[in-house]
């Protein structure tokens, strides 16, 4: 499979009695786009919130770049998950600009995420008359401030319009070429494999199925087959 920059190792969460996250081994490949896919309530974000320090996880190893995941390495990942957090009085700048102070980052960074995620010219208007898709750009222009190795996205495509999607779709593609690995929960099959070059798929917190991609087998039969039935393929 080629270097990893992320691995989980039997990851398990639960909360009280019920266990969400069930032995979950993921392997993610360094400059690739790995699509986590399965059901509403599968547990896929919450995996991803243990993977981004959201969440303490209850057992179970995580490494990234071949050591012990730590707190330190959250500096090397960015994030969306669920809805991005922004100040919807301030401009894109502005809120970038509130992140780079935060961050103690350089405000030339700023330009370069902005010219990204093709928010250049939005000038002083305000987040909150931004449309769905751009709000989600902004979002990922956020995530991609620390200049991250790892980004994670969960849902970015929801509520987004068919023009939306293929603008999200084409900037993600394009991360692994910028030294990004991409970590892309949804669960809309379509949209994972024209994504990603990788696919995992979990249901009722166990990762049934992990592989590259095949474009000439059926994602929606697979997918059928590990959810519907219950099997480990």
């Amino acid at each position: 499979m080629g270097k990893l920059i992320l691995e989980t190792k039997n990851l398990n969460k639960n909360f009280g009695k019920q266990k969400v996250v069930n032995n979950v081994s993921l392997k993610i490949k360094e400059n690739s786009i790995y699509g986590l896919l399965g059901p509403n309530g599968a547990g896929k974000s919450t995996t991803l919130k243990i993977i981004a320090g959201m969440l303490h996880k209850s057992s179970g190893e995580i490494t990234f770049e071949g050591h012990k995941w730590s707190r330190d390495d959250l500096s090397d990942i960015g994030v969306l998950i669920e809805t991005p957090a922004l100040y919807e009085n301030l401009s894109a700048r502005e809120n970038l600009k509130v992140r780079t102070l935060l961050l103690g980052l350089p405000e030339a960074r700023i330009d370069e995420v902005l010219e990204i995620v093709g928010l250049v010219n939005t000038g002083k208007k305000k987040s909150s008359q931004f449309s769905l898709g751009m709000k989600q750009r902004l979002g990922i222009a956020i995530a991609l401030l620390n200049k991250p190795k790892l980004l994670i996205l969960d849902e970015p495509t929801n509520g987004l319009d068919p023009l939306g999607i293929q603008e999200l779709r084409d900037l993600i593609r394009d991360f692994p070429q910028k030294g990004i690995t991409v970590i892309l929960s949804s669960h809309i099959l379509a949209e994972v494999e024209q994504t990603a070059d990788y696919i995992g798929i979990i249901h009722d917190g166990a990762l049934k199925y992990q592989n590259i991609i095949d474009h000439n087998q059926n994602l929606e039969e697979l997918f059928i087959n590990v959810v519907k039935k219950g099997n480990r393929v």
